[in-house]
């Protein structure tokens, strides 16, 4: 029982990198990381506009981007002088953070199936557990940084100085989150899980040459 508990622990874990970690991916793509609302419609036409990490984007009936139907959209880019820093830092960390985490997750596959074949040197898959555990914890601060002060934004309803070709107002009527900072936060905090399980784990008792996980 304590084996199969041990063995449990690593996979639920792994889990739980993984799906954080592919959380984290999604949030890189969402539009939807601050909803703006407007009271001018002229170009906005369903008074409401998404930021996002890399592009503004809302519906429109008078502007359509090219490959789009009914959504006007913009690039945001790091050298944009009018890129607020907290989208230029969540541009550059989140990357950052999604290379971290895929590297967490090997290392956590590497021990895990150290761990089921039984190999006789137990420290250096302890040490792939703590390295795998200390990347899914610093993927997640990589995430969270960006989230929350992109989210403390949102809550201060602090406005971006966006150039006219993008039409949108000098400030909102009002903001909220998007699904973008929800998905991450919810990501990043698998990946703390994930990552303290990771350095915590134990290495279980041995059956013979090999670990059996049933």
């Amino acid at each position: 029982l304590f084996l199969n508990m041990r063995c449990e622990s690593g996979f639920v874990s792994l889990w739980l990198s993984a799906v954080g970690w592919a959380l984290t991916a999604v949030t890189l793509g969402l539009i939807q990381w601050r909803v703006w609302q407007v009271a001018d419609l002229t170009f906005i036409t369903s008074g409401e506009a998404w930021v996002g990490l890399w592009r503004v984007c809302f519906y429109s009936h008078t502007l359509v981007t090219s490959g789009f139907r009914v959504m006007y959209c913009q690039s945001m880019a790091l050298s944009d002088s009018f890129t607020p820093p907290e989208v230029a830092t969540a541009q550059v960390l989140t990357l950052l953070g999604l290379v971290v985490g895929f590297c967490g997750n090997a290392a956590a596959v590497y021990a895990l199936r150290s761990v089921y074949f039984g190999l006789e040197k137990q420290t250096p898959i302890r040490r792939a557990f703590a390295v795998a555990g200390t990347l899914c914890l610093l993927s997640a601060v990589c995430f969270l940084i960006p989230l929350l002060w992109n989210l403390n934004s949102v809550v201060t309803n602090q406005t971006i100085a966006f150039p006219s070709n993008f039409h949108m107002p000098p400030a909102p009527v009002t903001q909220k989150p998007g699904a973008g900072i929800g998905v991450g936060i919810i990501g990043s905090f698998m990946m703390i899980v994930s990552g303290v399980i990771f350095i915590l784990y134990r290495f279980p008792v041995k059956m013979g040459p090999r670990v059996e996980c049933s």
